[in-house]
């Protein structure tokens, strides 16, 4: 026996008090769920094409921009190695914290790397389905013409008489042949469907904006896959270089070098770069930006082989040798530093570079002398190019060039720790342990020194000596310069110029190319129709339809249909 219909009703109204508005046939009503589970290769799936969504997509490639933002905020080991030291003495409690996040090696990091292998796979993952999809459609027939255009809304209907005694079938024919010509010349692919005695064309174009789009995912692949391999192949030294010295392309004569994961730093193009001189103009005193540089110029002489080249290296105009590029980052002051024993032997001498602490050049730099003394010596010394002495004793540098050059050193007796095999820089000296000999709460005041003077050493230990570098005693040139020079190579860069261009050409057509579709469709009118186009009995007409669809926005389509319509009926009536 059936359920009767009120029984019917009192199951729905059960239902109802379960839950929300459902049937009582629910499948997930109280009732029982006949949900089935989707295992493991359904989840896998369905991650599948979560992740190779094109929101998905969009969602990492922003992830990556935002990613990237702290390597240009936080100084990078790979690039600024000097910086990252600095940033650990300037910010001792936070750089534990932002070195466990891995910022400061922010392009290597595995959380940036996932979100660089994640981007990659569902730009695959969604190009190339797409591709396959696109490939078909180009290779498709346009679609039949609809039986009832009137539904779409750009559509425009003409009525047009047809001359006495002449077939009106054969004029619709006529017309949507002119039609098929005019769309074809208009760069539509064009389809005929002809029947029941009407007369049509299809016509469609804008394939290249669905080409555009995989060319653009294409060339963000291949932008992937060049900074990924191509960075194997890269490398990033960093060198200091006085004026007179050189030094060779080779990982163990880099002050700091950064291969890449295929590089060995032993089988480099072996090249040697000289610095010939370094020439700094100042803006002149009374002008705007008085003291500040207004330009750099480093002189250089690079030789390979018997191939041996000048040039000049400036501040954003790298000079290329053997396919590496060669950067000028920074510049300043290297005084020459003779430090003799008791008996006037020479223990250490060297131009000794001077890292600059403002704009108007004052330096910093270390002196260590580990042997030939009855201690190891380090000497922390300040450089003033033009040095003045302010109401607190205090000395300063009031301009940046070298008028009055003046070298105070403060001397430390002790260990230097470069005895115990760890990496010391050379630009810092650990005092923790040593003992103050001059400056300070030593009692004795500092050593102070102009180009050419020497002062004896505490403790009758010897004498230090600031040499003068000019042969005519000219102060403008008594001190040495330094260069810090960035040696780069990335055989990707090219690569990723043509993927770059690639992908704007790509956004472009995807963003400035309809896709759109257009039928024009003719037939013999009927009688009523006829008598209102003629104005007269018996007289015959055809009735031409055009119509348009859009995919996606296309704020032309309907002007077009119209100029489609002015178009084929002015030749029509030739």
């Amino acid at each position: 026996m059936s359920p009767s219909r009120s029984d019917a009703v009192d199951a729905d109204s059960a239902a109802l008090e379960d839950g929300p508005l459902r049937p009582s046939d629910y499948g997930g009503s109280a009732a029982g769920s006949t949900a089935v589970p989707l295992g493991v290769i359904g989840w896998m799936r369905w991650a599948w094409r979560q992740l190779t969504s094109m929101r998905t997509a969009l969602v990492l490639l922003l992830l990556l921009a935002i990613a990237a933002i702290p390597g240009s905020i936080v100084p990078q080991r790979s690039a600024d190695p000097n910086g990252v030291t600095q940033y650990r003495t300037d910010n001792p409690d936070l750089y534990p914290i932002l070195d466990g996040l891995s910022l400061f090696d922010v392009y290597i990091s595995p959380w940036f790397s996932a979100i660089y292998i994640l981007l990659f796979i569902s730009l695959i993952g969604c190009v190339i389905p797409r591709a396959k999809h696109h490939f078909k459609a180009l290779r498709s027939r346009p679609p039949r013409t609809p039986a009832r255009l009137a539904r779409l809304s750009d559509y425009e209907r003409r009525v047009v008489e047809v001359a006495p005694g002449a077939d009106a079938a054969a004029e619709a024919e006529r017309a949507v042949d002119l039609a098929q010509v005019q769309l074809r010349k208009a760069g539509y692919r064009v389809e005929r469907y002809d029947a029941r005695g009407a007369f049509s064309v299809s016509a469609e174009r804008g394939y290249l904006r669905e080409t555009g789009n995989l060319v653009f995912h294409a060339a963000l692949v291949g932008v992937l896959i060049a900074v990924g391999f191509g960075g194997g192949f890269a490398y990033t030294g960093q060198r200091v270089v006085v004026e007179g010295t050189s030094f060779i392309n080779a990982g163990i004569d880099y002050s700091s070098f950064n291969p890449g994961r295929f590089v060995n730093g032993e089988s480099l193009t072996p090249y040697r770069i000289a610095l010939d001189d370094f020439d700094v103009k100042y803006q002149p005193p009374g002008t705007a930006g008085a003291g500040q540089a207004g330009s750099f110029v480093a002189s250089v002489t690079t030789q390979l082989g018997d191939d041996v080249q000048t040039g000049d290296v400036r501040v954003n105009y790298p000079l290329e040798v053997a396919g590496d590029r060669i950067y000028l980052l920074g510049n300043g002051y290297a005084p020459t530093i003779t430090i003799r024993d008791a008996e006037g032997e020479i223990v250490y001498r060297d131009a000794q570079p001077f890292l600059p602490q403002d704009s108007l050049m004052t330096s910093l730099g270390v002196v260590k002398v580990p042997d030939g003394l009855p201690e190891q010596l380090g000497l922390v010394g300040f450089f003033y190019p033009t040095q003045y002495e302010m109401e607190t004793g205090a000395f300063a540098s009031n301009w940046p060039a070298l008028i009055n050059p003046v070298l105070t050193l403060n001397v430390y007796s002790g260990d230097l720790g470069i005895d115990t095999g760890a990496a010391r820089s050379v630009y810092t000296l650990d005092v923790e342990g040593m003992t103050q000999l001059t400056g300070g709460q030593s009692g004795v005041e500092s050593i102070a020194l102009r180009p050419g003077e020497t002062a004896e050493l505490p403790n009758g230990w010897g004498t230090v000596e600031f040499e003068n570098e000019s042969p005519t005693d000219e102060l403008g040139d008594s001190v040495k310069r330094f260069a810090s020079l960035q040696i780069h190579r990335d055989p990707s860069a090219g690569w990723v110029l043509v993927f770059a261009v690639l992908s704007l050409a790509g956004l472009l057509v995807a963003l400035f190319i309809p896709r759109r579709r257009v039928w024009v469709k003719a037939a013999v009118a009927a009688p009523d129709e006829v008598a209102g186009a003629a104005g007269a009995e018996g007289a015959s007409a055809i009735a031409i339809e055009y119509a348009g669809l859009a995919r996606g926005e296309d704020p032309t389509l309907k002007a077009a249909v119209e100029h489609i319509a002015v178009t084929n009926l002015d030749a029509l009536r030739r």
